[in-house]
């Protein structure tokens, strides 16, 4: 694809057009009315994920007053969305209570993380009912809710952890000019077997791409992933 110059390009955003006048990475503009459209795709698509949130909120209302996965039903964690603004991101608790501290407190755990892109396989925090939330994606649902109220996207780079910062480097504010998504390209070419520096790359080249038809893409793959069994987020 031919590169899109600053001359070319022009947001109605300041914080957007300082950084397409530095150029350090591409960058699709989006007009007011694609944004809109993004807009009304995300609350329509989140009013149907947040109902269907619902219907499990209700089912594992019991499972989560039993065994290990006893406690509370969902699990929240700071993220960093666009503009650099802070939020919590929500999913259905799938680990033991005190996982963060268990894995604090482990050194050879945390190395362990650490060395694999801050995932665990075979993670021991995760009750046998959190795999199978994890396996089907369930536990994801609740974000549906930070879709529905403008912290989130259906589409775009996943919402970043602080350890996760310093990878993008320069490149962090460019990162942020999207909206995080539920899902995106990097959710959906490759997920948990791409990891940083690769993963940066991948996220940030969503922002290269971006457009309504481009975002219909990916909800499809993600869709299809889901159906397939395949791991999306």
């Amino acid at each position: 694809m031919e590169k899109q110059t600053p001359d070319r390009q022009q947001s109605h955003n300041p914080y957007v057009q300082r950084l397409l006048d530095e150029g350090l990475v591409e960058v699709r503009c989006l007009s007011r009315r694609q944004i809109f459209v993004k807009r009304l795709i995300d609350l329509l698509g989140s009013t149907v994920g947040v109902f269907i949130c619902l219907v499990f909120m209700i089912i594992l209302f019991i499972p989560y007053h039993f065994g290990r996965n006893r406690g509370p039903m969902f699990y929240k964690q700071k993220r960093y969305g666009q503009f650099g603004e802070t939020f919590q991101i929500y999913k259905f608790r799938t680990m033991i209570v005190g996982a963060e501290e268990m894995l604090l407190t482990d050194p050879k755990l945390f190395e362990k993380y650490q060395s694999n892109g801050n995932k665990l396989e075979d993670d021991p925090r995760v009750t046998r009912l959190g795999r199978f939330l994890r396996k089907f994606s369930v536990d994801e649902l609740p974000q549906f809710f930070n879709v529905f109220i403008g912290e989130m996207a259906l589409i775009g780079p996943r919402p970043i952890l602080e350890i996760e910062l310093e990878e993008y480097g320069e490149r962090l504010p460019y990162l942020q000019i999207a909206r995080p998504g539920l899902s995106g390209y990097w959710t959906t070419h490759g997920r948990s077997k791409v990891l940083f520096p690769e993963r940066a790359d991948m996220e940030l080249e969503y922002l290269r791409l971006r457009s309504t038809r481009y975002d219909l893409h990916l909800l499809w793959l993600t869709v299809v992933q889901l159906l397939k069994n395949r791991e999306t987020y």
